[in-house]
């Protein structure tokens, strides 16, 4: 099992409900991403939800399209999103961390070398708002292979 599941089965022994904070990484900097991180998972997160930012995020509202916008700006890629996450298991991070990204920046980077790069810095679980189910037997492959939860 991995840490999701974990995460949920520990919950659903003790009757209760979870709590899965959202936040973009780099808004409003990648430092205070670097801060509050550790700060949910102090604080009771049972699982945190990193937004990779996108320029055209269409399946977000205004706030996260701001939040956005701005991590854009402050130079946040999925490059260093993965960096990030990265950095965040080695301070000590034990939380399961979703990424929330769009499809096209997945897709750049390469399916099998995104889901071996999600292995390798910690990522339990992606969600892909733009990616049709139908659509997306290719990632959930490679997904698998890297023990990556692909979250409908």
């Amino acid at each position: 099992m991995n840490k999701i599941e974990n995460s949920f089965n520990a919950l659903k022994e003790k009757g209760e409900m979870g709590v899965i904070p959202y936040l973009t990484i780099g808004f409003p900097s990648i430092e205070d991403t670097m801060e509050m991180v550790p700060a949910l998972a102090d604080g009771g997160a049972d699982i945190i939800e990193l937004g990779v930012p996108y320029s055209d995020p269409l399946a977000d509202g205004t706030t996260i399209q701001k939040a956005s916008f701005k991590a854009l700006s402050n130079g946040v890629t999925l490059k260093k999103c993965l960096d990030i996450c990265k950095k965040l298991r080695l301070n000590g991070i034990t939380t399961p961390l979703v990424l929330m990204g769009y499809y096209n920046p997945i897709l750049k980077f390469g399916l099998k070398e995104f889901a071996a790069a999600c292995l390798e810095s910690g990522v339990d679980g992606i969600i892909v708002p733009d990616l049709p189910f139908e659509e997306s037997q290719p990632l959930k492959n490679e997904c698998q292979k890297n023990k990556i939860n692909l979250i409908p």
